[in-house]
């Protein structure tokens, strides 16, 4: 039980097992040994694993490498390797001497996953300060060692050498003894994503990196191309059993009676039920499967009922408000607003979306007496730990997360559902279980991006200048099932299981850098459409509430441009005051070779319709700009995007042929978002459940060219990429359907039928 996924070649022996098994088959120990703890032979071991150990981020190989231990995850995005980069520069070592263990709870101490773009900004930050503490203590060594002062000695190539004499020097690993440092650090007391743990060194400057702005290849590209990643789906274990769960077929029934003798002619099939949890099992996964899909069982009639979809933000502006946080307020606004020559009001919606993943969720639990392990496709392993534990009524310390690639993430999915759930099932059978989600569990049951209403105000004074400007979003909460997985309460198995819930309540504004005389930004939040395990629950979606918030504010600045007869890239410069901002919106119009001129002045009169959006979008401390142009078929509605140029600044780049990937992928997944995905569902239940009802944009529709330049700022720590491309994307396509057609869309997707239907009402 002690063996473990790894890339050893396959022995002959081990090849005649295989053929002859049909499958492999991966055992792991639920009880790994975990850092801290002295083997029986008494040799050296990794120290505690504590935050205010250097230990705990960076240890020395036996072959002269380090490994870097990285309390975060890499979902598909290349951060790993940017860490990489930045702990090899600071060790003055070649980057393949690096090798980064990432989101095993066993060995790495809790960063808060991957969340908010933070990866390299904040967790790439840790692992820094820890490579300079680690490089420090290396030259002290070498100083008592050669007997000559610390400040005569420099570092490169895994040798500590005299300045003054480069063939003096003495490697790394001799300074090292059993490779550990145990050296304390100053931690700040937190965990998450805002752990700091210092020591008495500082990084070096941006001058003297050699390899962090390079565009190293990706760590784990030969593996993709050759199909040699591992994931949570492959992995397998002694004893394990096969589980599907059964949802219902109406929002908030329950099992009534289960007809056991529907599935006797199925081997081994066990079924657990457990108020709403209802799951079958089985040695075999086939046999999984078909008895999930035999099993007779009744369900009770359920009172919860969602509101006819075509009612829906009917419904969101009714509801009652929950709660009302006023993000942003400046100057007179209601002075302003009487005083107007002129007001331009706007409304815009943005319907509920899936995650979509490319697969249903998928874990592997292993529970026994003496604790648990979870392998996961979680962002945030550390959480899953935690809510494993909770569920099982253990101490956090007998449970250990081991992340595996996932099909995807991008906030809270149904990665961590499937964890606990899996978990629960291993407890109940006594044996390790692993848990499959299906195509339609995935699409139809996982936590939703929220459906929003967006009301826009703005007044202008005789000359044409805004004078006052007001935005006020109202929606789920973004939180009805909290970014992480920790509480029972946030799973849609601890609700089956009637834990009770933990909704908050957060929306959102616009983190807009415009300046105003006067300005109002506030959101509201409104109740569930059913409150208890709900396929409609809502959650973080990637840059959460992001596109949508932008969506109506860059739309509704295109408006105003529109209104006042004015270039929309010169109207934004106008009102924009952060130099940042104004670099960003030049390169992108410049890149576009955007020519100034009102939208919707040159509309076609006949073939397809061209035109081009523009939007700004501002997330944390990373600001984006975007240009599209887009053809319309004049017949059918179908959009084409022809082309995309991109700004983006997300202070200093680590490594610039990834982050343009990144910024590519963000359009690419935002695109889909803005022209096709909608949940869609009827008064029982949710009805988009697969890739027909629920489409996602496909390769004949990806942009046909997209520019990405990158405005690196040395000077400024990385501020995160993972999703500020997202976020201005639906808006200026948007703007471009608007400056291609004369049609103004305001609420999103913009399918081909909405487009079409638009036109139709024109004409």
């Amino acid at each position: 039980m002690n063996a473990k996924l790894d890339d050893a070649p396959i022995s002959l022996a081990r090849r005649r097992l295989l053929q002859a098994g049909g499958a492999l088959l991966v055992s792991f120990s639920a009880n790994l040994p975990l850092p801290g703890v002295a083997d029986a032979a008494g040799k050296a071991v990794r120290p505690p694993l504590v935050p205010e150990q250097l230990d705990s981020f960076i240890a020395l190989r036996p072959d002269g490498g380090f490994t870097v231990y990285f309390g975060k995850v890499d979902m598909g995005l290349g951060v790993d390797t940017a860490v990489s980069q930045m702990v090899a520069d600071e060790l003055d070592v070649e980057l393949d001497q690096i090798h980064v263990i990432m989101g095993d709870t066993g060995q790495t101490v809790d960063q808060g996953g991957a969340s908010g773009s933070w990866a390299v900004e904040k967790g790439g930050g840790q692992l820094r300060y820890a490579a300079a503490e680690a490089r420090r203590i290396l030259i002290e060594r070498a100083a008592q060692r050669l007997g000559v002062p610390a400040d005569g000695l420099d570092t490169r190539d895994g040798d500590v050498f005299l300045t003054a004499q480069p063939a003096k020097r003495i490697s790394y690993k001799a300074l090292m003894g059993d490779g550990y440092f145990r050296t304390p650090l100053t931690w700040n007391g937190q965990l998450g994503n805002n752990l700091l743990a210092r020591g008495k060194a500082r990084p070096k400057s941006p001058s003297q990196y050699r390899i962090v702005g390079q565009s190293a290849q990706r760590a784990s590209l030969r593996d993709n191309v050759f199909g040699q990643l591992k994931f949570v789906t492959d992995v397998r274990l002694h004893g394990m059993l096969h589980a599907r769960v059964i949802r219902p077929p109406v929002v908030g029934a329950e099992p009534q009676t289960i007809d056991k003798a529907s599935v006797k002619d199925i081997p081994g099939v066990r079924i657990v039920h457990e108020r709403g949890l209802l799951a079958v099992l089985a040695e075999k996964e086939w046999n999984a499967i078909r008895a999930a899909s035999l099993l007779d069982v009744t369900w009770t009639t359920s009172a919860d009922r969602f509101p006819d979809q075509a009612k829906l933000y009917d419904h969101i502006r009714a509801a009652p408000v929950l709660k009302r946080n006023q993000e942003h307020s400046s100057g007179d606004l209601a002075g302003a607003m009487v005083m107007a020559a002129k007001t331009v009001t706007a409304t815009y919606e943005w319907p509920f979306q899936s995650h979509a993943c490319i697969v249903g969720a998928c874990a592997v639990a292993d529970v026994r007496a003496d604790g648990a392990t979870v392998w996961t496709g979680s962002q945030k392993p550390h959480a899953v730990r935690n809510g494993v534990a909770r569920i099982l009524d253990l101490p956090p310390e007998k449970v250990r997360a081991i992340w595996s690639r996932g099909p995807g993430s991008y906030g809270r999915n149904d990665a961590g559902d499937a964890a606990l759930e899996a978990a629960h099932l291993s407890r109940v059978t006594g044996r390790p279980v692993r848990l499959q989600y299906t195509r339609q569990q995935g699409t139809g049951w996982d936590p939703k991006g929220p459906a929003t209403v967006h009301t826009c105000k703005a007044a202008l004074d005789a000359d044409g200048n805004v004078i006052a400007y007001q935005v006020e979003n109202r929606g789920f909460s973004r939180t009805n099932v909290m970014y992480n997985e920790e509480d029972p309460r946030d799973s849609l198995v601890g609700q089956l299981l009637g834990k009770g819930q933990n909704s908050t309540e957060g929306l959102g504004s616009t983190s807009e850098t415009y300046r105003f005389p006067a300005a109002l930004y506030a959101w509201e939040t409104v109740p569930p459409l059913v409150k208890n395990a709900s396929p409609l629950r809502t959650g973080h979606l990637r840059d959460p509430v992001g596109p949508q918030v932008n969506f109506a504010g860059e739309s509704f600045i295109d408006e105003l441009a529109a209104a006042t007869g004015t270039d929309p890239v010169e109207f934004r410069l106008r009102y924009q005051h952060d130099p940042r901002a104004v670099a960003a919106i030049k390169a992108a119009a410049d890149k576009f070779g955007w020519t100034p001129r009102v939208a919707a002045s040159q509309v076609a009169r006949s073939g397809p319709y061209r035109g081009r959006g523009f939007a700004l979008a501002q997330r944390y401390g990373t600001i984006v700009a975007v240009a599209v142009e887009v053809e319309i078929n004049r017949e059918t509605g179908a959009l084409r995007q022809l082309r995309w140029a991109a700004a983006h600044d997300c202070g200093q780049v680590i490594n610039p042929h990834n982050l343009r990937l990144m910024v590519e992928g963000n359009i690419i997944q935002s695109g889909s978002r803005s022209l096709h995905e909608e949940v869609t569902f009827d008064r029982e239940k949710v009805t988009s459940i697969d890739w027909m009802s629920y489409p996602i944009l496909d390769s004949t529709e990806a942009p046909e060219r997209i520019y990405v330049v990158l405005l690196d700022r040395p000077e400024i720590p990385p501020t995160g990429a993972g999703e500020g491309a997202t976020r201005p994307v639906p808006a200026a396509l948007a703007n471009a359907i608007f400056d291609a057609t004369g049609v103004r869309l305001r609420r999103a997707p913009f399918t081909a039928e909405r487009i079409k239907a638009a036109l139709s009402a024109k004409a």
